[in-house]
């Protein structure tokens, strides 16, 4: 079956290529956190635990099923008929990664039987370049921000290094990045799924990490509508990495300047992704900067209140609600907020 349709899949379909390649995409748990919403001083927490997903992290969602569908298009063929046949002499895979994403590209080259590079840049941990390693990618380190290793990866594709399988870009029409952002939307429509099923009341705001802002995009266009009033979507990022903050009062994508260093690693990135603006800016999002010792204490208040043991990246929501209940401003004491616990915890050491 030939693909050339731009437009990705429903996120059941979606659900199902995915889980063809392994059980470790069944759907992951939904947490009721009471504990959590009385430190809050709200009426619920929901926690999507993202840890449990394929490869520990919401990415494998994203990366793998983009950068098989690219392959796919490639081979004028469909994920399942790409990934029975592997056949030879397949284009490699190239992408920029702060870890996570590059992780889940490098998975979806070695279910095609192909190759994968990976453009880090120097302050991604050891460990994560080794996750990578072992699904078999070639690393690539450069130096400068994650956005450096983003121009990179960028430029080797167009030198003809492979098919890039960014998660970003300044192309609101790039096939690519909206099939990451599609494949994300898995998560939205377990949500949808696993709140009806219990019967808890649908929540009223959703604080969701930002990064390129793909995710928060993502779920913004999956659970917008679905939320129940007032609705608000809070894109959260670190204080030293405002890539989304930036885009949203600018009106547009540009680069933030400094070393963005934070301890939430994966969401060090200085520039907005341009179709994940505009699905954030056509739902009336806001961005919450978090401060550093916020995302530092995020990860053990969620692991004391009954939460998965995460990192200071996967808790960043966390720090969003942290951060919003402190001020308060429009939150009361009947929200129900809906968190996404976005990888597992890792051993970042050596």
């Amino acid at each position: 079956m030939m693909i050339t349709a731009k437009m990705p899949q429903a996120a059941s379909d979606i659900a199902s290529e995915l889980a063809r390649l392994s059980p470790d995409y069944a759907a992951t748990p939904l947490l009721d956190l009471p504990l959590l919403a009385a430190r809050l001083g709200v009426a619920q927490v929901l926690a999507k635990d993202e840890g449990r997903r394929m490869l520990g992290s919401f990415k494998s969602l994203g990366g793998t099923y983009a950068g098989l569908r690219a392959l796919a298009r490639a081979a004028s063929t469909d994920i399942r008929g790409l990934v029975a046949a592997r056949p030879a002499g397949q284009p490699a895979l190239v992408c920029a990664s702060d870890g996570n994403h590059g992780l889940a590209v490098a998975a979806a080259a070695r279910f095609a039987g192909t190759n994968a590079r990976v453009y880090l840049h120097h302050g991604v941990p050891a460990a994560r370049a080794r996750r990578i390693e072992e699904q078999g990618a070639e690393i690539v380190w450069v130096d400068g921000t994650y956005d450096d290793a983003v121009d990179a990866a960028a430029m080797a594709s167009r030198g003809g290094g492979g098919i890039l399988v960014a998660d970003t870009t300044d192309d609101p029409e790039d096939p690519v990045v909206r099939d990451v952002m599609a494949g994300y939307g898995v998560m939205a429509e377990e949500i949808r799924e696993q709140v009806e099923a219990a019967g808890h009341p649908r929540p009223t705001h959703l604080f969701v990490q930002a990064g390129v802002g793909g995710l928060a995009a993502a779920m913004a266009e999956g659970l917008g509508g679905w939320l129940a009033a007032p609705g608000r979507i809070l894109v959260v990022e670190p204080e030293t990495a405002p890539a989304v903050s930036a885009a949203l009062a600018a009106g547009r994508p540009l680069r933030v300047e400094g070393s963005l260093e934070t301890a939430a690693e994966m969401l060090s990135c200085g520039e907005a992704s341009a179709p994940a603006l505009a699905v954030l800016q056509r739902h009336r999002a806001a961005a919450i900067r978090v401060p550093e010792r916020t995302l530092d204490e995020a990860p053990a208040l969620l692991h004391g209140c009954g939460g998965p043991r995460t990192t200071a990246s996967g808790a960043a929501g966390l720090g969003g609600a942290m951060t919003t209940c402190d001020g308060r401003p429009g939150l009361g004491s009947d929200a129900r907020l809906l968190l996404l616990i976005t990888e597992a915890e890792i051993n970042e050491g050596g």
